[in-house]
């Protein structure tokens, strides 16, 4: 295949850490806010922040391993 294209497709899959770090930080915001208006629900709306912030992580990862793929492989 041509590098250009490959570079594109590298720079693509790495974009979705860029969408992943914007999608973490709004659900640390909305977190954050539901703790000050409900202290008392510290601890479940923490797990659960850490669980969704750990799920959409994976796709930062899957997307920075497409990418050293791409450059590496092809």
């Amino acid at each position: 295949m041509e590098k250009g294209l490959i570079a594109i497709g590298a720079g693509i899959a790495v974009f979705t850490g860029f969408l992943t770090g914007l999608g973490e930080g709004t659900v640390a915001a909305h977190a954050c806010d539901a703790i000050g208006k409900n202290p008392e629900a510290e601890s479940k709306i923490r797990s659960t922040m850490i669980l969704g912030i750990a799920l959409s992580e994976t796709c930062a990862i899957y997307g920075l391993l497409v990418s050293i793929l791409l450059i590496f492989v092809y």
